[in-house]
């Protein structure tokens, strides 16, 4: 889950890694999420990173704190979730892929095409 070797910082991997756990459906709209003791424990990070990690999702909405019970997630935080990988990791990547196949003097249509064919063979992977 954590990779050492990646120059995203440790708190934004949590972050995205709970942020997939509510994606993948292991935790619902209310439910109370980890601790940051339990993340540290789980990753062998200090608990202060984890802290850090949930505390952006607290600012972006995605999970809220109850005084003295801890962190849950929030109502439409699925939603929020799903537009903010749309809307800023997608439009990256294919900004990315559009930039490369330029340099590698791939045509719009062989480029599609790829897209087509990745897409295709993605459940027989």
């Amino acid at each position: 889950m954590l990779n050492s070797e990646s120059t995203k910082p440790i708190y934004v991997q949590i972050a995205e890694w709970m942020e997939s756990e509510i994606l993948n459906g292991h935790f619902e709209a209310d439910q109370k999420v980890y601790s940051q003791y339990q993340l540290a424990d789980m990753y062998t990070i200090n608990p202060a990173t984890a802290a850090k990690g949930l505390s952006l999702l607290v600012d972006e909405g995605i999970l809220y704190k109850k005084r003295g019970l801890g962190m849950f997630v929030a109502e439409g935080a699925k939603e929020k979730i799903l537009n903010k990988r749309k809307n800023q990791t997608l439009k990256r990547l294919v900004r990315e892929l559009v930039l490369e196949a330029e340099r590698l003097h791939i045509s719009r249509e062989e480029l599609v095409s790829m897209i087509h064919n990745a897409k295709e063979g993605e459940g027989r992977q």
